[in-house]
């Protein structure tokens, strides 16, 4: 049943979790019924921010397994994904679509923060719940004012946080460069990293400067920060973007420590377009998996992953961390519909996803789990440093929580 530029009817954790006929007539809201269950979800599958596009690529995969073993509790899932090209405008306009003429139960992992931002306050006023977004923002944790909006990852401002302990303890004479996108994405990153550097921010960090997503580049803007002295960098940038933030901070033989956004550190996309040999030595953070890290390589958990993006995604990009990230997104949501059973009202939607509990998902890092409650809607709250050698991440230290 395509619906869209991607597909959709589409899978869970684990076979067994979306295995098992409905038993009795069920509880609905707009969207769901004894037979399928109609998901939205917007996404970059064009423009600046395409790399993430694999995403609801993945997503879309995993559901159309999941319905090929007879969906989630008896019910298919139909999920409606689209190209909103990183606009928020676009977003706006078919968000609006998914919901009053598709009348999807829920939106799903709809990928940005600007984007996300633009549907926020629509979706909370009709009670629609937008669940498990892609974008690490601040913001969507926040039940008592935004009660139908969840995120996943953890915050950015839980990463930055990270960098600065790190920087605190192994680099205190730092002088620090930001690079950050212009917008709600970016200055999470950078306000987080004043946080956690504290009453030393003002003196640490020399310098900022920040990009558009219309910007042909950022090399001037490493330019500039490359004059400031600094020997630090933070680069909070979407793919394209922190590729050339890589390239030019090496062709310009500036040599400072690099912290990179986790959300831009896929090996396969952003390390191999910067120049693998480039990247040798940043800093960043990690709460899944890199599928370039060899350890993982003879893991059930990782061959069962590879063998389900051979079957159903087999033009992804196998070396992309956010294949797995995608993968991790609609378990996710598959243990929570499933939690659901035959209630699957909004209202009960969200309580599930609010009733999460030391949640292991297979491709996340060890020691990292799911948990949320009524007043906590923030999944995931801890990562761990890694560190690229030229051909992949090598994890470091320990997972830490960024309070």
């Amino acid at each position: 049943m395509a619906r869209s530029i991607i597909a959709t009817s589409a899978l869970a954790i684990g076979l067994a979790l979306a295995s098992g006929a409905a038993s009795a007539a069920g509880q609905y809201s707009t969207g769901a019924n004894d037979n399928e269950i109609k998901i939205g979800n917007t996404m970059p599958y064009s423009g600046p921010a395409s790399a993430y596009g694999i995403i609801g690529k993945t997503e879309a995969a995993y559901f159309t397994m999941i319905n090929e073993h007879g969906g989630i509790n008896g019910r298919k899932i139909d999920f409606i994904s689209r190209d909103d090209g990183y606009s928020p405008p676009k977003t706006v306009e078919q968000v609006r679509q998914l919901v009053e003429q598709d009348q999807v139960l829920l939106l799903f992992s709809t990928l940005g923060t600007p984007p996300n931002v633009a549907i926020h306050a629509y979706l909370n006023d009709n009670k629609v719940p937008q669940l498990f977004v892609a974008t690490g923002a601040e913001q969507w944790n926040n039940p008592k004012k935004f009660p139908w909006t969840m995120g996943l990852i953890p915050s950015y401002g839980t990463e930055a946080r990270i960098y600065a302990h790190y920087i605190l303890k192994n680099l205190p004479n730092a002088k620090i460069a930001v690079l950050y996108q212009n917008d709600d994405f970016g200055k999470d990153y950078l306000n987080g990293l004043r946080a956690g550097l504290g009453e030393k921010a003002g003196k640490m960090i020399v310098a900022t400067q920040s990009y558009e997503t219309t910007d042909p580049t950022v090399d001037s803007q490493v330019v500039t920060l490359q004059g400031s002295g600094a020997d630090v960098l933070m680069t909070a940038a979407i793919p394209k973007f922190a590729a050339q933030a890589i390239r030019k901070v090496y062709d310009t033989g500036w040599k400072p420590t690099h912290f990179l956004a986790s959300v831009s550190n896929s090996v396969g996309t952003v390390m191999k377009n910067a120049g693998y040999e480039k990247g040798i030595g940043i800093i960043s953070a990690a709460f899944a998996k890199d599928p370039t890290d060899p350890q993982w390589a003879d893991t059930p958990e990782y061959r069962e992953w590879l063998a389900f993006m051979k079957k159903y995604n087999p033009s992804a990009n196998m070396a992309d961390v956010q294949g797995v990230i995608g993968y991790s997104y609609a378990q996710t949501l598959v243990a929570v519909l499933k939690a659901c059973g035959n209630d699957l009202t909004r209202e009960n939607v969200m309580k599930q996803a609010a009733s999460l509990h030391d949640m292991k998902l297979p491709m996340l890092l060890p020691g990292i789990a799911l948990s949320t409650g009524p007043d906590d809607f923030a999944p995931i709250k801890q990562m761990q440093p890694e560190k690229f050698d030229g051909k992949t991440w090598k994890l470091f230290g320990e997972v830490m929580s960024g309070s």
